[in-house]
């Protein structure tokens, strides 16, 4: 197939990563890179060979480049995504989609009036441990899925991030920071969610930086950091969530398991590719650690604009849709929201479960 040439806007921490891995896979080219900062797009693309370095508005500008990788902070995902539809190029968004679920349905719906894709991370769900997972729930091994439960217990990230404020402004908090690959995991294992209750709290009205860069400067804690919610998925199955930043002790609760009419699955870190899968059937007194499939075990962050690539070729489905991630960004709001109401949250969207991966494709080649 002819390769897709792709521009990354946005060349802070996480755009690495995404640099390191586009040009392992068959189907992309990166050409471009672009930051508010030339400097540091000039600095990005001489670490890692990129062409050009050029403002967004040459970048957005440029006639050969068909998909936008936006790599910027969240407060401005809407905003670059429709600037790159609007250009007339397919987008790829780190997560979320957009802050707001009103600026996320803009996002798609000027997507859709250009027939241009939309794509979101995470794609974390691509890696084996959560592909491995699929299978076997999908062979039936812990049979009918009737239950999950999700934990991300943390402390926060005063303590060892450079510049930790936005985590505890609007539009941060732990579900908005780690709910997008809790969610997306469970909507890839039991498909798209339909009705979600929640409570949500915090510890503390200020926090202290004590990390090097900023140390001792004051926090004023905006939203919510400890989130609790409940999750009917429209196959049935009832899920239990719960993400903190309020974890001051440390916590040896599971990252996800699924509860099956025949057993019991733990699945890996969902921010994580790799394993370890256990299972542990109906009867059996220990966990088994499950082979995983072939596949991606390390950060292949850049699989999710990939599998665009082989969809904008195609016309086939991609995998980390715009509709998968406004499926999520409208559950995160739902149990803030469920929460602030007293109420039962009564999901207005919904999304098709993935397709599992072929596991028989040389690794970075996604079709045949």
């Amino acid at each position: 197939m002819d390769k897709v040439k792709v521009g990354i806007i946005g060349c802070g921490k996480i755009s690495s990563i995404y640099m390191e891995n586009c040009n392992k896979f068959e189907c992309l080219e990166l050409v471009a890179c672009a930051d508010l900062d030339l400097s540091r797009a000039e600095e990005q693309a001489k670490t890692y060979g990129i062409p050009r370095a050029v403002s967004v508005q040459e970048l957005l500008n440029d006639p050969e480049i068909e998909l936008v990788i936006n790599l910027t902070i969240p407060a401005v995902h809407a905003d670059v995504c429709l600037q790159a539809i609007e250009a007339g190029k397919h987008v790829y968004v780190e997560k979320p989609l957009a802050v707001t679920r009103e600026e996320g349905a803009a996002v798609l719906q000027a997507a859709k009036e250009k027939g241009l894709l939309v794509g979101s991370a995470p794609e974390t769900f691509f890696g084996t441990g959560i592909q491995t997972s699929l299978k076997i729930i999908e062979e039936g091994l812990i049979g009918t899925p009737v239950a999950a439960t999700a934990f991300m217990m943390s402390r926060g990230h005063e303590f060892w991030h450079p510049d930790p404020e936005f985590y505890y402004a609007k539009g941060g908090g732990p579900m908005f920071d780690m709910g997008p690959y809790y969610l997306t995991a469970l909507i890839q294992l039991l498909g798209p969610i339909s009705s979600i209750t929640g409570m949500t709290g915090k510890a503390l009205d200020e926090r202290t930086i004590s990390s090097e860069k900023k140390y001792g400067q004051k926090i004023k804690v905006e939203i919510p950091t400890h989130v609790a919610g409940l999750l009917r998925f429209e196959q049935g199955a009832i899920g239990t969530i719960v993400t903190s930043f309020d974890i001051f002790g440390g916590s040896q609760l599971p990252n996800i398991e699924i509860y099956g009419t025949e057993g019991t699955l733990r699945v890996p870190d969902p921010n994580t590719f790799g394993g370890p899968v256990l299972l542990k059937r109906m009867g059996e007194q220990d966990w088994q650690e499950v082979e995983l499939l072939p596949g991606y075990d390390q950060n292949t962050r850049g699989i999710g604009p990939a599998d665009m690539a082989y969809a904008i070729r195609s016309g086939r489905e991609h995998r980390a849709s715009g509709e998968l991630a406004y499926h999520v960004l409208e559950a995160m709001w739902a149990f803030h929201d469920a929460s602030d109401d007293g109420h039962h949250y009564t999901m207005k969207s919904t999304c098709k479960r993935p397709a599992s991966l072929p596991a028989d494709l040389p690794l970075y080649t996604l079709d045949n």
